[in-house]
């Protein structure tokens, strides 16, 4: 090899090495990645506020607003099953008066559901909502699959509805608003059936009333 091709070589050589230099120069400079760590799950009262959908400020509403258990109840007031269970809930209420609060939320799959929410949503405006509600429920095997629900109507003026009145403000833009966002809600989340609860942002998987009892107490012990 002459003198002249050593000297090209050689510099075709410190030249790929520099760069390789460079190049691994500038990688180490670049600002590393690190995985980031899983968020830790929410539980209790915080899942049901990270999860607005559950919940909204229109919502019927028993119990205290600061208790420490939640029950959000997906209900349709012409389900049967709904009415089976409203005197357990009604019950756990009763059984923890300060801890327990009942979020109602309207899921209009049975004939005549829009019509009877709109009453209690009417009977609400006039302050009578719960008596409305039991009157309603209590009465339901006599309307529940009448078209024109007028069983249900006359359960709720025996409770005190101004019947009159209710039908004027039933057809309320507020009205329809809270059907239209629990409509909404209920398909966002995927609610397939009545009545679906959900205790402290958990769904009750296990259908009954132990089991609903049992979630409760289980979130109960979990705030002491």
């Amino acid at each position: 090899m002459n003198r002249r091709v050593f000297v090209v070589v050689a510099s075709f050589v410190l030249i790929a090495v520099f760069g390789a230099a460079v190049f691994f120069t500038l990688q180490s400079q670049q600002p590393q990645q690190t995985a980031a760590s899983p968020e830790k799950p929410l539980v209790g009262a915080q899942a049901v506020e990270s999860q607005p959908s559950l919940i909204r400020f229109h919502s019927p509403t028993f119990g205290p607003d600061d208790a420490t258990v939640t029950i959000v109840e997906f209900f349709d007031p012409s389900c049967e099953a709904c009415r089976a269970f409203y005197p357990i809930v009604k019950q756990i209420l009763a059984e923890y008066p300060d801890e327990v609060r009942l979020v109602l939320r309207y899921t209009l799959f049975h004939q005549g559901s829009e019509e009877v929410s709109r009453l209690l949503e009417a009977a609400r405006i006039q302050n009578v909502y719960e008596p409305v509600l039991e009157a309603v429920l209590e009465a339901q095997p006599a309307w529940h699959d009448d078209p024109q629900v007028i069983g249900a109507w006359e359960a709720a003026e025996a409770a005190g509805l101004d019947v009159a009145k209710a039908r004027e403000d039933m057809q309320s833009e507020r009205i329809s608003s809270v059907l239209q966002t629990d409509t909404q809600d209920v398909k966002a989340i995927g609610i397939r059936g009545t009545p679906t609860f959900f205790v402290n942002g958990l769904q009750l998987t296990e259908f009954g009333a132990e089991p609903l009892l049992r979630l409760v107490k289980t979130e109960l012990e979990k705030a002491k």
